[in-house]
């Protein structure tokens, strides 16, 4: 049995870690956190956004934040974890600024799809209103803009 662990951490558009030097992996899924040295049985979980943790030959720790993924553990050996986002670091403390702008990214991209959902909704019922009763739809509209905070049109 080897003494060591091959983790692969990527994302669909690169590998962010591929080493096969690896002493421990730390993680932590929904039930908290876990350790995984070499030997491990075979292991699939579902990652939130975590850090996970591993240690090299040297002892010395390193870090990738990720915005949740799956983990998988076989044959005693390999473990890959497949995530949307991540960022690779070797000092927690400088990862911090990177995780604030990966949230702020996905606090904004929500709120530009929750803004568009809202127009597209707003559009269908305006549709609707037409299709249903033509030439009665002025007074609806108008209230339905005020809603929407825009200009009847």
């Amino acid at each position: 049995m080897s003494r060591t662990i091959h983790l692969t951490i990527t994302t669909p558009s690169s590998v962010l870690v591929d080493r096969a030097d690896v002493v421990s992996v730390r993680a932590e899924d929904e039930s908290g956190g876990f350790g995984i040295l070499p030997g491990h049985a075979d292991f699939l979980t579902v990652l939130p956004a975590s850090v996970v943790r591993w240690r090299g030959p040297d002892q010395a720790e390193h870090f990738c934040v990720v915005g949740g993924g799956v983990l998988t553990v076989t044959g005693g050996r390999d473990v890959s974890l497949a995530c949307r986002q991540g960022t690779v670091g070797d000092d927690l403390g400088a990862l911090e600024a990177d995780v604030a702008t990966m949230r702020a990214a996905d606090t904004d991209a929500d709120r530009r799809a929750r803004t568009e959902q809202l127009r597209l909704h707003a559009h269908a019922v305006r549709q609707l209103m037409r299709y249903l009763r033509p030439g009665q739809t002025g007074n609806a509209e108008a209230i339905l803009g005020e809603a929407m905070g825009e200009e009847a049109s």
